[in-house]
């Protein structure tokens, strides 16, 4: 099996540090393994998504000194494989549509406890299932709909008591450990998560599963952030038949407060650091990877 791993930018803004971060340490881990470096830019949010940044992405990367062993792929391009497994999952009973708004999902999660706390998950609140009992499964999928996992459904075909991965990672682990995530874990603190979007046929937990798979991808190398959202892949690659590759969550990059970087943060994007004279080296001693 050759180590294969990749970097998946947002074109929603500019990298700043933590980014650079996480690019840097794949494209190393990638070398030194001598296995394949790839690049994909996830593109799925269309109101936010710009060619400007795709290309100050690229550019800052080339800066960065890094190299993708092929041409980038790009979401977008991508939407008959994202359908494909939409249709598959629907066929298969295993998704509904749902027509909650953002308001309706909060007052039903607050509903059963008055004054109690709603459950969040790693998609915000764990959605109360609300149209779970009462949309229709049968028929022609519906377009242009939010359409939703029933996570009770999935289990019960995946056909485990829950899912495990190897993780390599997480709190400064020096050799893999296994990671199990409960049947009743998942249906309580992940729940029914959005699949595919009103204004794009896919979601990053679906397109960011089939992604992976098509660029045969062994080793996920991704910010702590996202150790929550792992589980929910899983489930995906054992409802489609799809490989399970190792992960790797490392640390976030944090500002001088704690606070995670964010894209709006121009003070801390690597465009900034390279206009004030900044070489690559200095960007790799501000992350720590001297």
């Amino acid at each position: 099996m050759i180590f294969t791993t990749r970097f998946a930018p947002s074109p929603t803004g500019p990298l700043h540090l933590g980014h650079a971060y996480s690019a840097l340490l794949a494209h190393d881990m990638a070398r030194a393994a001598k296995g394949v470096f790839l690049l994909r830019i996830e593109d799925i949010d269309s109101t936010r998504a710009r060619p400007v940044w795709e290309r100050q992405i690229l550019d800052d990367l080339t800066w960065l000194g890094l190299t993708w062993d092929a041409p980038p792929v790009r979401q977008s391009d991508r939407l008959p494989a994202y359908l494909d497994a939409l249709q598959t999952l629907w066929a298969r009973g295993l998704i509904y549509p749902c027509t909650c708004t953002r308001r309706d999902i909060a007052a039903a999660a607050s509903a059963p406890q008055e004054g109690a706390e709603p459950a969040l998950g790693p998609d915000g609140l764990v959605y109360p299932g609300t149209c779970r009992q009462t949309a229709g499964r049968t028929g022609r999928m519906p377009e242009q709909a939010v359409l939703r996992l029933d996570m009770h459904a999935a289990l019960a075909a995946i056909g485990d008591t829950g899912i495990r991965f190897t993780e390599t990672g997480r709190s400064g682990a020096t050799q893999p450990a296994p990671v199990t995530a409960t049947a009743p874990a998942l249906e309580s603190t992940v729940g029914d998560i959005v699949l595919s979007r009103r204004d794009f046929p896919g979601s990053y937990h679906l397109s960011v599963v089939l992604d992976d798979a098509a660029q045969q991808i062994t080793h996920v190398i991704r910010g702590e952030d996202l150790f929550d959202a792992t589980p929910i892949h899983v489930v995906l690659q054992r409802l489609l038949g799809l490989p399970t590759p190792v992960y790797h969550h490392h640390a976030l990059i944090r500002d001088d407060t704690g606070k995670r970087l964010a894209k709006r943060d121009d003070a801390r994007a690597i465009a900034t650091y390279r206009a004030e004279g900044a070489t690559p080296q200095d960007i790799r001693r501000m992350v720590g990877l001297t």
